[in-house]
């Protein structure tokens, strides 16, 4: 894995490959490289414009991921837009372009206001489309007499509006919200609200609401099911105890369209590491799980212990038998300078699918991030 940046100023060129094989045994695909970022990334001209140019990420809650293309962004007195235009990325992240662009793109943009104090206001828009594999079938002709015949659907996949509405006054509440609208269907895709008051010292109340249409691409099979909506709704306390723990809990309802289904989570956390445990039941089975997890640095930093364990009990309903998932893991981070680092990590896994399975990993790092004076 390779992740290098060189640059100068506001300018930098940022990529980010992976060369993978086997080394038990020769795979027909042995070495395959990876291309996940490659692109010209240019900040603030005239304080004004941002440029990126080549397969770069995008961050987006309805169809993220990478893309071929660019990135044009624009951000004055609180007022920022952002568009972007490109093609899908190839299979395996190969150093090439997808065929038939047309039909392989996404095309979207972003209009936020930052201007009014504790205020943020966001309209996005995306349309994401991906060419499915043409097949050939069996059907009948008018005479009934059976023909191969060949079907290409478009490539429509994702087009929706979205809506955001934040504000935050420090130290006391935030609340932000979020509504989606699936224009291929359209349909309402999700409503969200989320909040938390801490004007109260070392005390957070959380609340959370969702109601959320399943997302299915408009030319898949899937399409043609009546599926139910489900609505969410979570409400949690956590409290900190001298600057150092925090315990929290929280207790959800989901109901779906003729059924609910309850969860509990209580744990706490702190600066080495932290314990949680969850509880489900209801219509979407039902489930004990805990888990712990802790990391500690000594020697300023040189090197960091860490270890996790997990233990889940589950079923489907009453009358299946219990399932248990054991894991386990152990690992040490080496860092003799800043730059450069060792990692090894076992990792233990046992399940009624994976008994007893073992993997150790390693892993060496070191920061290419080169400034030109």
């Amino acid at each position: 894995m390779l992740n290098f940046n060189i640059g100068k100023d506001n300018v930098w060129l940022r990529t980010y490959l992976n060369l993978e094989g086997d080394i038990a045994e020769k795979l027909v695909y042995d070495p395959r490289l990876r291309f996940y970022n490659l692109y010209f990334d240019v900040k603030d001209l005239w304080n004004v414009i941002s440029l990126k140019l080549g397969r770069q990420p995008l961050f987006n809650s309805i169809a993220g991921g990478l893309f071929d293309g660019g990135t044009l962004g624009l951000n004055y007195a609180g007022y920022r837009l952002k568009v972007y235009y490109g093609g899908n990325v190839p299979a395996y992240q190969k150093f090439e372009l997808i065929d038939n662009w047309n039909d392989n793109y996404i095309l979207g943009g972003e209009f936020t206001v930052l201007a009014l104090q504790d205020w943020r206001f966001a309209l996005k828009y995306i349309d994401k489309n991906f060419s499915n594999q043409s097949y050939t079938a069996k059907r009948f002709d008018p005479n009934y007499n059976t023909i191969d015949v060949l079907i290409e659907n478009k490539s429509h996949q994702y087009k929706f509006v979205s809506g955001e509405v934040s504000y935050d006054m420090p130290d006391v509440f935030y609340v932000n919200s979020r509504y989606d609208y699936d224009l291929n269907f359209s349909t309402t895709s999700r409503f969200e609200l989320s909040g938390r008051y801490e004007e109260v010292d070392d005390l957070g109340i959380s609340v959370y609401y969702n109601y959320r249409e399943p997302k299915i691409r408009y030319n898949s099979i899937f399409a043609v099911f009546d599926y139910g909506n489900t609505w969410e709704i979570e409400g949690g306390l956590d409290y900190r105890i001298e600057d150092f723990y925090t315990v929290f809990g929280k207790f959800a309802n989901v109901s779906y369209k003729n059924e609910t289904s309850q969860r509990v989570s209580l744990g706490i956390s702190s600066p080495w590491g932290s314990v949680t445990g969850r509880k489900s039941f209801g219509y979407a089975g039902e489930m004990d799980a805990i888990s712990i997890y802790g990391a500690q640095s000594f020697l300023n930093g040189l090197i960091t212990p860490s270890f996790g364990f997990s233990f889940t009990r589950y079923r489907l309903s009453k009358d299946d038998p219990h399932n248990e998932l054991i894991s386990l893991l152990a690992g040490l981070n080496y860092r003799p300078v800043r730059i450069l680092s060792f990692d090894v990590q076992g990792q233990y896994l046992n399940n009624k699918i994976y008994k007893n399975d073992w993997r150790l990993f390693f892993k060496l790092n070191f920061w290419f991030n080169t400034i030109f004076e």
